[in-house]
């Protein structure tokens, strides 16, 4: 169990940190509105520069919320990654905030590979373009 003696720290990291933070790709959370409220549910991503890509079904929840946007159109979303150790009460998050949109045609074609995780089909892909960019560090001094 960690020492009471050493109290965690929290630390604000820039931009840069961020995306080097999450470039791996693996397991976040994308939130967005589904018409009943807030949502948030798992998904598969990679990174793409500045970009998240990630993978739905075609029938899901998902899909149907971020197809709402106007042909060439985005919908606000937020994605959050993090790792933590319980036991030392060190880890970081990093959220990412700004505009989803479906790709199709060249840009699917051009995207970074997204393997998902779960059975079935996931054919419906997106990318969140990265507006915002904020992550914290909690951290042993």
């Amino acid at each position: 169990m960690a020492s009471d003696s050493a109290q965690p720290v929290l630390e604000e990291l820039d931009r840069e940190e961020c995306l080097r933070l999450i470039a791996p790709g693996g397991i976040g959370r994308i939130a967005f509105e589904d018409g009943e409220g807030p949502t948030v549910v798992p998904v598969n991503y990679a990174v793409d520069g500045e970009s998240v890509v990630f993978r739905t079904s075609l029938e899901g929840r998902l899909n149907r919320s971020l197809l709402t946007a106007v042909p060439g159109g985005q919908v606000r979303a937020a994605f959050e990654v993090d790792a933590f150790e319980v036991g030392t009460h060190e880890g970081w998050s990093v959220l990412v905030r700004g505009g989803a949109h479906p790709l199709e045609g060249e840009e699917k074609e051009r995207a970074v590979r997204v393997d998902p995780w779960p059975g079935g089909e996931r054919e419906a892909w997106f990318s969140l373009s990265a507006a915002e960019v904020s992550g914290r560090r909690l951290r042993r001094p």
